[in-house]
């Protein structure tokens, strides 16, 4: 997939994504970076934070919710794409493009299925830009290969996370609803923000950090004890949040 991305392209260097919102170029540079990364890393690679997952399983599905999420912008039931085995590059390209080319035709207020009570196109822009960088990171880490995004980016994948995801999990019942919030700092973006709770009240611990090392943290990329965080008050309370899974 080649796409003129402008300024999201305009950088060189290895595993750099200049871009910084969650609309289609930003989701468009991450989509190239991912494609161009398969080539990099080995498909037997392990990718422990993921399970048992080795790189060929993080690249099928990628592809698979890429295929998934341009059905839900359409409002209509994705047809499986099968068990494989797939050329993973061939997979992955056209899957990436089937998604660009569904968001860009949409108007992003148009209908949409979606995750949240939005219900428009456009929750996808944001919620596939997420998604991407976050095993962009996962495939580029586990080859060892270098990766570099704009704080502004992973604060909006902190973002999501506090104010999207995270809520939807207590909303399904999948985790209890915290008696007390956790505040995260990322001093490189300027953002702060509290995770749901049961009340208003004072946050049970502070995290403090890099936007990325937050993102991280809270899709279970790294974990309390990484020395670019500093975590400030009840630790135990932070742990408890961590292990119900602020993400799916």
């Amino acid at each position: 997939m080649t796409r003129d991305l402008g300024d999201a392209a305009a950088s060189t260097a290895p595993g750099h994504v200049p871009t910084s919102g969650p609309d289609l170029a930003t989701l468009a540079a991450l989509q190239e970076r991912f494609r161009a990364s398969i080539g990099e890393v080995a498909a037997d690679v392990p990718v422990p934070w993921c399970g048992r997952w080795r790189v060929r399983h993080l690249v099928v599905h990628l592809a698979r919710i890429h295929h998934w999420a341009a059905g839900q912008a359409r409002r209509h039931q994705e047809t499986p794409l099968g068990r494989g085995p797939f050329v993973l590059d061939d997979l992955y390209t056209a899957q990436a493009a089937e998604l660009y080319d569904t968001l860009a035709a949409l108007d992003p207020a148009a209908p949409a299925w979606t995750l949240d009570d939005s219900g428009v196109v456009r929750f996808w822009h944001r919620r596939q830009v997420h998604e991407t960088l976050v095993h962009l990171w996962d495939l580029r880490t586990a080859g060892a290969l270098p990766l570099d995004v704009a704080p502004a980016l992973w604060a909006d994948t902190v973002d999501e996370v506090v104010t999207v995801m995270h809520p939807r999990q207590v909303r399904l019942g999948r985790v209890a609803v915290p008696g007390r919030p956790i505040a995260l700092v990322a001093g490189d973006a300027g953002r702060a923000w509290a995770t749901t709770a049961d009340a208003a009240t004072e946050p049970a611990a502070e995290v403090t950090g890099p936007a990325g090392a937050l993102a991280l943290l809270l899709w279970g990329r790294t974990t309390p004890d990484d020395p670019a965080l500093r975590v400030e008050g009840d630790r135990a309370a932070l742990d408890a949040l961590l292990a119900g899974r602020t993400t799916p």
